[in-house]
């Protein structure tokens, strides 16, 4: 066996390394995954909304659509606000919830577009936010100078998309979809590397779970932004 390898070999600052090193990949692992089965969750329930006429009625069709549509706004500030007074089991089930809620919002798209068009471009968001992820984590520049511009950006979209509700403009639906690619692939290089900057932080297991969560919540919401932008370009609509 190589010295390199073998902790009987390892200076004791190699083994404090190593053993970062090792608990640093399984802290990024448990952010991916709870993202991932966020998104899997929010992917079945889409379809089940989209598929039951009742359901799509219930949802679309009453002021209940208010309600869909606003709680997984006020369930991010609400976790937001109180991660740090909660237990790490109740912010993992607000995020089951949080997740579960956007799938139902999320159904529109699915009466919208055409199931294969859909399919198609979140394989392609997939690819680029992996892209981008593995560009945040492995990068040595510092992302943090665009935060301030990332933000800017973000309520600039945010205000775009408001007036353009009256204006019915295509072309400027067209700059909103392309600025939206645009701010959430920096968000989520910019994300990924401060996800991993926190773990430096050294806090204690209950902490760390929960910072695991939000995380997984901030990738969450890039990833499902960076979907519905790109599916403004890519997507087939139904006749």
């Amino acid at each position: 066996m190589a010295f390199g390898t073998d902790r009987r070999y390892m200076t004791t600052a190699q083994a404090e390394a190593a053993q970062i090193d090792v608990g640093l990949r399984q802290y990024m692992l448990r952010v991916y995954n709870y993202m991932a089965s966020g998104l899997a969750l929010t992917g079945i329930v889409a379809l089940l909304v989209a598929s039951s006429p009742m359901l799509t009625q219930a949802i679309f069709g009453t002021p209940l659509y208010w309600v869909v549509l606003l709680a997984p706004l006020g369930l991010v500030f609400f976790l937001s606000a109180k991660i740090h007074t909660m237990q790490s089991s109740t912010a993992s089930a607000l995020f089951w919830v949080y997740a579960a809620l956007m799938g139902a919002s999320l159904a529109s798209l699915f009466l919208k577009y055409t199931g294969v068009s859909i399919t198609r471009t979140f394989f392609i968001t997939a690819a680029a936010f992996a892209g981008l992820s593995i560009y945040g984590y492995t990068t040595k520049k510092d992302l943090s100078g665009f935060r301030s511009f990332l933000i800017m950006g973000v309520i600039g979209l945010i205000i775009a998309m408001i007036v353009n509700i009256f204006l019915q403009s295509t072309m400027m639906q067209f700059v909103i979809s392309a600025a939206g690619v645009l701010i959430f692939a920096g968000l989520t290089a910019y994300d990924t590397q401060k996800i991993k900057e926190m773990y430096w932080e050294g806090h204690d297991a209950e902490t760390m779970s929960k910072l695991s969560i939000m995380g997984a919540l901030s990738l969450y919401m890039d990833f499902i932004n960076l979907f519905i932008f790109m599916l403004q370009f890519l997507g087939v609509r139904r006749d």
